[in-house]
């Protein structure tokens, strides 16, 4: 009998129309692929929902807090349902790009220089030299992100918003000009490394998600030695937070900085877009992997104590 996948999607985050995207295109394919899927928009009684539903696994299509942060996780854990991605402690590192750096750096990662400060005093003044980039702690899709450029004399005041949404607690880290790479990890593999090129100001919510926001080009037109080096961080990232099944991490890289340029880990996402414009798709089936094959691999992946 075909297992029966309930696809968590939706939620609540800044994130939702993204999840509801991936959930989307994840319960197609698993449909096609022989599944029995319920779709669940995700609320606040999904305890109750999946002990009515029973399902064999949970596919967790969920993007931003509380389905990415490792609570979801904890829950489905405790309901002692086999579920896709990272389990609570990996989740809960990743979501806190504070957090993640110290645990990354750690392990031989190297990250950009940051300071973590509150809303308050990061539009009061500089909280380090312009050029820097200003960003949430715990969002996900570039929501809340802010380029300081160099020359600029005050911070972006837009972060006092009565509207602001994204915490009260930002990340302020040092500008890394140059390229925006990205490679995914599926099990222990890493996958290709795509050179992400957009004409907007940086690889921001229309980058990622309107049609034609970004050129992806895989592979990455690189040296071998930094293709493959991109490759073994996206490894180490994965490893170094206790990561499973798939995610997918970014850097930046200055080609201009030395003989080698210099390359730096953003963040490792732990439940990666599948969106059509999505990376991760897009580098699986540059390995070989088909949409309905990926999908596949993660509920067959799928396990609790992850």
């Amino acid at each position: 009998m075909a297992k029966h996948v309930a696809v968590l999607m939706g939620g609540w985050s800044n994130e939702r129309p993204v999840s509801l995207a991936s959930g989307a295109q994840c319960s197609a394919a698993l449909r096609r692929a022989g599944y029995t899927v319920t779709e669940v928009d995700v609320g606040r009684d999904l305890a109750q929902v999946l002990t009515q539903l029973k399902p064999d696994v949970a596919f967790n299509a969920l993007h931003g807090p509380f389905g990415e942060s490792g609570m979801v996780q904890g829950l489905l854990e405790l309901l002692q349902i086999p579920y896709t991605h990272s389990g609570v402690l990996a989740s809960a590192l990743a979501m806190d790009k504070h957090q993640a750096k110290i645990v990354l750096k750690a392990a031989g990662v190297p990250v950009t220089d940051h300071v973590v400060v509150s809303r308050e005093d990061a539009a009061r003044d500089h909280v380090m030299a312009p050029p820097y980039v200003l960003k949430p702690i715990s969002e996900g899709s570039s929501f809340g992100v802010f380029i300081v450029k160099a020359g600029t004399s005050h911070p972006p005041q837009e972060i006092l918003r009565e509207d602001w949404n994204c915490g009260e607690v930002v990340m302020a880290e040092r500008y890394i000009p140059g390229r925006e790479l990205t490679c995914a990890v599926m099990g222990d593999v890493a996958l290709g490394v795509t050179d992400i090129v957009t004409d907007l100001s940086f690889y921001n919510y229309e980058a990622k998600y309107a049609n034609g926001g970004s050129n992806h080009i895989i592979p990455a037109q690189l040296k071998p030695k930094i293709y493959d080096k991109v490759q073994k961080m996206a490894l180490a990232a994965h490893a170094a937070l206790g990561c499973r099944g798939v995610t997918r991490t970014d850097f930046r890289y200055n080609e201009a900085a030395g003989e080698d340029g210099e390359l730096v880990c953003l963040e490792i996402n732990t439940q990666p877009g599948m969106t059509p414009t999505s990376l991760v798709p897009e580098q699986a089936l540059y390995a070989g992997h088909s949409y309905e094959e990926l999908v596949s691999w993660m509920v067959e992946d799928a396990s609790c104590n992850r």
